[in-house]
């Protein structure tokens, strides 16, 4: 059995699994939905080990999701009250699931609504949409908030309560209600796409399969003309830009390759034309989000040349994002832009004030800033970096430039 294939299937499965679960079971009984397809997947781990794999290893999941399910309701005596065939519309064979439906037809989007409830948090409703939807686990949450484990469970925990107290639903609210929440879901799906982009919480930096998937959740909000907003083309047109560049961002041997040294030719043109469609469509309506100004920053990275033009529009950019929201990582990439438009004297002036001293991008880049005007301290900042880098990637890349800078 192949080792990737359980995490793969549980990544693309786990969520319809728990959604259509909680579809019967409704939402206060959410994780008994949580518990039934963490035990399926367990079961496969367990059966495949020993009797290898199925023909069909979606339908073996779902055959025992939902036996699983049946022998729950036969425990608790709910069956009387549902009835033996409540389970039936579980997805089966062909096709998995019904993807056509109308109103927001997947069962992962509707499920996104409900978690993204008003009576809970903006920093809960994405937390649960994390683990529920996306199958996150809680250190991976953790890393996205820049919170600690403990935290973020007893986070999760009270939003699950929130959800039961408020008898919430699973289905799609009315379109005054969309609107309200549109924020909460499209913050989700940003950061789900963040943590495959570039992931300190895995072994593998680079998760294409998390990027696809919020690749796949923001088309279908496209495709909705309820949610078909501007704020979402541009969010799935920053999703298309950064994309793009997948085939040439990862070396031969699977280590990261950074923005400079990248192949050109490895750029993906049919991602780049639709993220540029897309943020052309996003232009309409009122003033732009932090998604059109980050995805208008990842256009001008789709142009490879170090040009005038190029710099000064994304430093403009990054200033006006640091207005719309302040962040210390956005601050410090816009001291990178900074350099290439005034001179690395300026820039480092700007970034000293940043002190992000637990940031190892903060000392690779006053590493940068300082390589030709004081080669010792380069080196220093780049040991600091390398005491500082969780991954092994971001380790392997740093200890390159000590051995060029050597």
């Amino acid at each position: 059995m192949s080792n990737d294939l359980v995490p793969h299937l549980f990544r693309r499965e786990y969520s319809k699994v728990v959604a259509v679960l909680v579809r019967h079971f409704g939402l206060e009984q959410i994780e008994v939905a949580e518990d039934i397809a963490s035990e399926t997947f367990l079961a496969a781990v367990q059966s495949w080990s020993f009797e290898g794999l199925p023909q069909n290893p979606t339908a073996w999941i779902y055959a025992v999701a939902k036996n699983k399910a049946r022998n729950h309701l036969v425990r608790t005596r709910r069956v009387r009250e549902i009835g033996p065939d409540a389970l039936e519309d579980l997805p089966g064979n062909d096709p998995p699931l019904d993807l056509t439906e109308a109103n927001i037809s997947d069962s992962q989007l509707r499920m996104i609504f409900a978690v993204c409830h008003p009576a809970i948090s903006t920093e809960a409703q994405v937390g649960l949409a994390l683990r529920i939807l996306c199958g996150f686990g809680i250190e991976e949450i953790a890393t996205a908030f820049l919170a600690s484990k403990e935290t973020i469970y007893k986070r999760l925990q009270r939003a699950k309560e929130t959800l039961r107290n408020e008898s919430a639903m699973l289905e799609v609210p009315g379109e005054s209600e969309i609107e309200d929440r549109l924020g909460a879901v499209l913050t989700t799906l940003y950061l789900l796409f963040s943590e495959g982009y570039y992931s300190e919480s895995h072994p593998e930096v680079l998760r294409q399969d998390l990027c696809w998937e919020a690749i796949r959740l923001a088309e279908l909000l496209v495709d909705h003309s309820v949610t078909d907003r501007p704020p979402t083309r541009a969010l799935l047109a920053l999703m298309c830009f950064q994309a793009s560049r997948f085939p040439a961002r990862r070396g031969e041997s699977g280590e990261l390759v950074l923005y400079a040294a990248q192949d050109e030719s490895k750029w993906d043109q049919s991602l780049i034309s639709r993220g540029a469609e897309l943020l052309r469509q996003s232009s309409t309506g009122e003033g732009p989000s932090k998604y059109h100004i980050e995805a208008s920053i990842a256009y001008w990275h789709t142009h490879k040349e170090d040009t005038p033009e190029k710099w000064e529009s994304i430093l403009t950019l990054y200033n006006h994002l640091l207005q719309i929201e302040y962040s210390p990582i956005a601050a410090l990439n816009r001291t990178f832009a900074l350099a290439k438009v005034k001179g690395n004297a300026a820039a480092l002036r700007e970034a000293e004030k940043l002190s992000l001293t637990n940031n190892h991008f903060y000392f690779m880049l006053l590493a940068e800033l300082t390589s030709g005007s004081d080669p010792e301290r380069a080196m220093s900042c780049l040991g600091q970096a390398l005491a500082l880098a969780k991954t092994s990637s971001d380790k392997q890349t740093i200890q390159r430039k000590l051995v060029g800078a050597d």
